[in-house]
C-alpha cells in the first residue's frame, strides 16, 4: 500500500459527518480507499475504520492488499451488512447515489436505519491527487507515448484504421498495462468527423485527416491523449482548422491556474473556436479528470462550475468536426501545480504531414 491509509479514511468519513458510518459501492472508490483491486466488494466507513467486505473469492486477496478490517460474507453481502452496522451501532448510514435502484432498494427492505444519499463525496476527493498518484499517472503517460512511437511508422496510406488501432493496443500492453482505459480510437478521413469512432477497415488514404486517440494504465492509473495528423498532402483549410484547434488548445493551458472555475477555461477554447466561423463544429467538453477513471472529476466544460485546485490532473482536448470532410482534436494532460497548468503529454502538437 503506497498511500496513508488512515489518512484517506478519515478525509472521506469527515465528508458525511451527519451519518454514522458511509456505505462505499463503488469499486474505484473502494480501491482509492482500501487498495484493495478486486472485482467486487463493498466497504462501510466509520470515524474510526474501514470495513471491507468479501466473498471467499477475495479473501484472501483483501487481506494481502488492504489494512481494512476484513468482513466475510457466505451467501448475501447485505444481510452479513446488516449484522455490522448493528454490532457497530450505526443509526445513520450515507450511501453513494452512484449504487444500482436495486441495492437501493435491497437497503431499503433489508436496513431499518435512517439512509442517507451522498452525490460525488470520494471523487471529488479522488480530483486531488497526491504525489504517488500523480507518479502512477506519469508512468501511465510514458507506457502510452512510448508505445505511439514504436507503432507510429504504420500510419501511412495503405494501412487499415484496425490495423494500426491492433498494433497501438498490443504494444501498450507490451509496455506493462494490465488493461487499456479505453478502445484505441483511429478515424481517417471522414470518420474523423465523428469524435467517438472507433475503427474500421478503411484504409488510410493522401490527403486524410487521422486522429489517434490512446491512453495506457500504470498501477490501476491511466492516461489519455489525442493525436491528429494528415496523410500525403493537407489542403489550406486542414492546415487552417489544425492551427485553430491547436492555439484554441494552448490558449486554454495558459488559462489552467488553480481558483479558476472550470467553465471559464472551457470558454477560452469555446470562444476561439466560434470567433474563427467553426463554433457548431466543437460540440463536445473541453475536458475531463483522469485518474482510476479515464473520465473523472473535474468536468471541464461550458456548465461547469467546479473550481481549478492545485493536484489537480485532466485533459484539454479542443476539436473541429465537420461532415462529410473530417476532423482535428489535440488532447493533452496537465496537471496543476505550485498554481499553474504543467503539461504532462510531451508528444509534439505541430502539425505533422505523413
Amino acid at each position: 500500500m503506497d498511500f496513508d491509509y488512515k489518512s484517506r479514511v478519515k478525509k472521506v468519513f469527515e465528508t458525511v459527518s451527519e451519518s454514522d458510518g458511509f456505505l462505499i459501492t463503488n469499486i474505484k472508490n473502494i480501491k482509492y480507499i482500501t487498495g484493495f483491486t478486486g472485482s467486487f466488494a463493498v466497504a462501510v466507513i466509520t470515524e474510526k475504520d474501514c470495513y471491507l467486505l468479501v466473498d471467499f473469492r477475495y479473501l484472501q486477496q483483501a487481506k494481502m492488499q488492504t489494512r481494512a478490517e476484513i468482513v466475510y460474507f457466505k451467501n448475501s453481502w447485505i444481510e452479513r451488512l446488516k449484522d455490522l452496522l448493528s454490532e457497530l451501532k450505526i443509526k445513520k448510514l450515507s450511501f453513494e447515489t452512484s449504487c444500482s435502484f436495486e441495492i437501493y432498494q435491497k437497503l431499503k427492505e433489508t436496513l431499518d436505519i435512517e439512509l442517507i444519499p451522498q452525490n460525488y463525496k470520494i471523487e471529488k476527493l479522488r480530483a486531488i491527487k497526491e504525489d504517488k498518484e500523480i507518479e502512477n499517472i506519469k508512468q501511465a503517460i510514458k507506457k502510452a507515448e512510448t508505445a505511439f512511437l514504436n507503432i507510429k511508422h504504420l500510419i501511412k496510406e495503405g494501412v487499415t484504421e484496425k490495423a494500426i488501432a491492433k498494433a497501438l493496443e498490443e504494444e501498450i500492453k507490451n509496455f506493462g498495462s494490465e488493461t487499456l482505459p479505453f478502445s484505441v480510437i483511429v478515424a481517417s478521413g471522414k470518420n474523423s468527423s465523428m469524435p467517438h469512432w472507433r475503427s474500421s477497415d478503411k484504409t488510410l488514404n493522401s490527403g486524410d485527416f487521422v486522429i489517434i486517440d490512446w491512453g495506457a494504465e500504470h498501477n490501476g492509473y491511466f492516461s489519455d491523449m489525442t493525436r491528429t495528423f494528415i496523410i500525403g498532402n493537407a489542403t489550406e483549410k486542414q492546415i487552417e482548422i489544425y492551427s485553430i484547434v491547436n492555439k484554441a488548445r494552448a490558449s486554454a493551458i495558459e488559462h489552467c491556474k488553480a481558483g479558476v472555475i472550470a467553465k471559464e477555461i472551457d470558454a477560452i477554447a469555446r470562444d476561439l473556436i466560434k470567433n474563427s466561423n467553426y463554433g457548431e463544429k466543437f460540440g463536445h467538453g473541453l475536458g475531463h479528470g483522469v485518474g482510476l477513471d479515464v473520465h473523472e472529476l473535474p468536468k471541464i466544460n461550458h456548465y461547469s462550475e467546479e473550481i481549478i485546485t492545485e493536484g489537480m490532473v485532466f485533459t484539454i482536448e479542443p476539436g473541429i468536426y465537420i461532415e462529410e470532410f473530417g476532423g482535428v482534436r489535440i488532447e493533452d494532460m496537465v496537471l496543476i501545480n505550485k498554481g499553474a497548468a504543467v503539461v504532462l503529454t510531451t508528444l509534439p502538437r505541430d502539425l505533422e504531414i505523413l
